[in-house]
């Protein structure tokens, strides 16, 4: 007995805690950039204070259907952040060819052509000039 309770406290192994803190650092520095150097029309900050989900928001560029409203959407960021994409969904419902109706987006940078040196702020303004 006293075996599966020793087993059932082991730590969890080092080389995944210690990818997810590369995780939450890497995105614990993400967030101080966009706090400090803020781009106009877009913001994310980390969803109840889970730094690895967060909502982002896009203002709609001028002259686009999308002109004045705000877009809310929802990332996700995977254990083996930066290299590999968050998952990023709209949470505002919208009309457009490049998102299906669960929010879901289709952009090269969110599936083939993700780089590690891509990042939120790069992947909020890679969506405001989809629109």
């Amino acid at each position: 007995m006293a075996a599966v309770a020793a087993a059932s406290n082991t730590p969890a192994s080092p080389s995944k805690s210690k990818d997810n803190g590369n995780v939450i650092k890497r995105l614990q520095g993400e967030l101080m950039t966009l706090m400090t150097s803020p781009t106009p029309g877009v913001s994310a900050f980390p969803h109840n204070g889970d730094l690895t989900v967060w909502d982002g928001t896009i203002v709609g560029p001028a002259d686009t259907p999308y002109s004045g409203l705000t877009l809310k959407l929802r990332f996700n960021f995977p254990a083996r952040y930066p290299y590999v994409p968050p998952e990023v969904r709209f949470t505002t419902p919208i009309y457009h060819p490049n998102v299906d109706m669960k929010g879901r987006i289709c952009l090269d940078i969110l599936k083939d052509k993700w780089s590690a040196v891509l990042n939120v702020g790069s992947v909020l303004l890679s969506l405001q000039s989809l629109l």
